[in-house]
């Protein structure tokens, strides 16, 4: 079994994006379980304009409030929105997107549909990096 969670700092844009977007690639794949949190959440809905670019690429955009970043499980993989979220996230296993991809994913908060789709193609293509990988550890 592995565990992934997706962190970022309030868990109602990137991070609940990237949640959705790995558990539409991986459909029924019960061997992984995937979260996201907030460092910094306290209870919001998800952004209606992530939900709205969800939504464009028929990926699940239902609600669900943030839920903040709690006690750290040495066994999951922690993936963060750059490397300064790192220190978050202490004594575990952590990635960030500046790892996959050289760059960070910069937070849409407050911006236009636009940026939302910008965080979202750079969460695509570093998800499809990183289920690549996940891939090669399980020897598929």
């Amino acid at each position: 079994m592995i565990k992934i969670v997706f962190v970022c700092t309030g868990n109602t844009c990137r991070s609940i994006m990237a949640e959705r977007i790995l558990k539409n690639l991986i459909k029924q794949d019960k061997s992984i379980k995937v979260y996201s949190r907030g460092i910094f959440a306290s209870g919001e809905n998800i952004s209606p304009l992530a939900k709205r670019v969800l939504k464009l690429h028929r990926i699940s955009s239902a609600n669900r409030k943030s839920v903040k970043l709690g006690k750290i499980d040495k066994n999951t993989l922690y993936v963060v929105m750059n490397n300064q979220m790192k220190k978050f996230v202490p004594n575990a296993r952590v990635i960030s997107f500046e790892d996959l991809i050289a760059q960070e994913i910069a937070d849409p908060y407050g911006g236009t549909e636009q940026d939302y789709q910008h965080a979202f193609d750079q969460l695509f293509k570093g998800i499809t990096i990183l289920f690549e990988k996940i891939n090669e550890w399980r020897g598929k």
